[in-house]
């Protein structure tokens, strides 16, 4: 649990999912624990402090499916209860079912009743975060072939999955939940087989595929956010984090710079009540669905056809394009009111036993962080890697896949996470450029105001008609799309515009 108010109660599950409720109310040696911040050391709160129960009324009473304290849970802190439950479900099936649901619309008879019989040609799959994962994690256990050897999806594209899979396939799993330390955060994590210097174990996500020859056209789509979540580059570089991997001649990797894990959108704000979160700048508002538009338009034609989609990109050790997240920092420190996340997100080593699947412990036993690196950035603080939107390109400001929490919930300074884990899902930046020189020189911003930047808003726009047209020509944004990036770009530079030009103050 990651609170963001103040609360007395916490329910038993990620996501207000169906809980795993405790085997007896009484279990004394069950253990909650309280950390500053994820990689900070447990503090063990005593048993007596609190209890399996929830508020009714003006009441406290005995719950299975919640926890108790009578202090109260103190927002930004990070707690974990370990606890014998009963009653849990069988986890895992939902691969089986998805590829046999597959296998059935593709290869099932009208006999069978199969409603798509003789009309499908091509099948593809889409999965966006925990779905993301789960495309991931369903390519690990070889499930992209049916129990007569035949391909289930021709395409995938696994979107802001990251390098992580998921709690889909092991006992007391919560599938939603992103919490770092967790079988989401598992060793492989490339396509290709690595061998961990640490560990010793050799092993890689389409190993199972690529011995019979079954890997399929993937697309992994990620943004800054999973790389600054400490797994995104091990996707494409070695456990030491100094080599750039070969990807396979069926995978392209694609990182949208700039953008964060959820799609952004105007207007610009640094509250959103119904997560109950604020952060130090403004939200990230980069709308990057243009890309994926285009992704499945690129793979269904790689996968008819055979032309290839268009190359990778995404940050690399060879062109200098990925650095580690604390040489990031450093250009954002430069500008006024902008504090990088502390600490870093770290990815580290996990035990649970012989089979993570049935682990025996738990928690963890917490090993060494694997390297992690971002994107480089240019002197605005924009992403010098991935495919890069007239927001970038023409910008009238930094766009970040990090945001990092306000004093009013708790945590200062941490990384902003939402998803109900200390792991979930990062909240990106926006952080405007001044208007005026003026406004520049007065608060110190390095960075070019928007007026010394540009002649007017149509010359502003005729430059984002160019650098969406250079993407459509490359094969990244869908010609269709030309025209809604534009007026996009438009409203973002009204809404920057019209903003007073003040960055918050630095302990804000």
């Amino acid at each position: 649990f990651h609170p963001n108010t103040p609360t007395q109660v916490q329910y038993l599950s990620d996501r207000s999912h169906r809980p795993y409720p405790a085997n007896k109310l009484e279990d004394w040696d069950s253990v909650l624990t309280v950390q500053e911040h994820e990689d900070a050391p447990e503090e063990i709160i005593p048993r007596e402090q609190w209890a399996f129960a929830r508020i009714e009324g003006d009441r406290v009473v005995p719950d299975a499916r919640h926890i108790y304290m009578a202090a109260g849970f103190v927002p930004g802190k990070v707690y974990q209860v370990n606890y014998t439950t009963t009653g849990a479900p069988i986890v895992g099936l939902g691969m089986l079912a998805t590829r046999d649901m597959m296998s059935f619309l593709r290869h099932g008879s009208t006999e069978q009743d199969n409603p798509c019989a003789g009309y499908v040609d091509r099948a593809h799959s889409f999965g966006v975060s925990q779905s993301g994962r789960f495309l991931r994690h369903f390519l690990y256990l070889g499930m992209n072939e049916d129990e007569s050897g035949r391909t289930v999806f021709d395409g995938l594209i696994p979107h802001v999955g990251g390098g992580k899979r998921g709690e889909f396939n092991h006992r007391f799993a919560q599938p939603s939940s992103q919490a770092s330390r967790s079988p989401n955060s598992l060793f492989p994590f490339s396509d290709t087989d690595q061998t961990d210097p640490e560990t010793g174990r050799t092993d890689g996500l389409m190993r199972r595929l690529a011995a019979k020859g079954k890997v399929p056209k993937v697309m992994y789509i990620n943004t800054p956010s999973e790389y600054w979540g400490g797994h995104g580059s091990l996707l494409h570089t070695d456990l030491t984090g100094t080599r750039d991997l070969d990807l396979l001649d069926s995978v392209r990797i694609y990182m949208v710079g700039g953008a964060q894990h959820a799609n952004g959108s105007l207007p610009l704000t640094d509250f959103d009540p119904g997560d109950d979160i604020r952060t130090q700048q403004l939200f990230n508002c980069l709308d990057y669905r243009a890309v994926l538009r285009a992704a499945l338009v690129n793979l269904d034609r790689w996968a008819k056809t055979g032309q290839e989609a268009p190359p990778s990109r995404y940050p690399r050790l060879s062109d200098g394009t990925a650095v580690t997240p604390g040489d990031a920092s450093a250009s954002f420190r430069a500008i006024p009111g902008v504090n990088p996340p502390v600490p870093l997100r770290r990815f580290t080593r996990l035990d649970f036993g012989p089979d993570p699947g049935v682990p025996t412990n738990v928690p963890p036993v917490v090993g060494n962080p694997y390297p992690s690196l971002v994107s480089a950035v240019d002197s605005d603080g924009n992403e010098l890697a991935g495919i890069r939107l007239p927001f970038i390109t023409v910008p009238v400001a930094a766009y970040t896949g990090w945001n990092v929490r306000h004093a009013d919930i708790g945590g200062a300074g941490q990384t902003m996470s939402t998803g109900g884990a200390t792991g979930g899902t990062l909240r990106g930046s926006t952080i405007p450029f001044a208007v005026t020189r003026e406004d520049r020189e007065a608060t110190g911003d390095p960075r070019l105001s928007i007026e010394e930047r540009y002649a007017s808003k149509e010359d502003y726009l005729e430059q984002v008609r160019q650098a969406a047209q250079d993407l459509v020509d490359q094969g990244y944004v869908l010609g269709e799309d030309l025209p809604r990036l534009v007026d996009q770009c438009s409203q973002l530079y009204d809404a920057v515009a019209s903003r007073v030009s003040v960055p918050q103050a630095a302990n804000d």
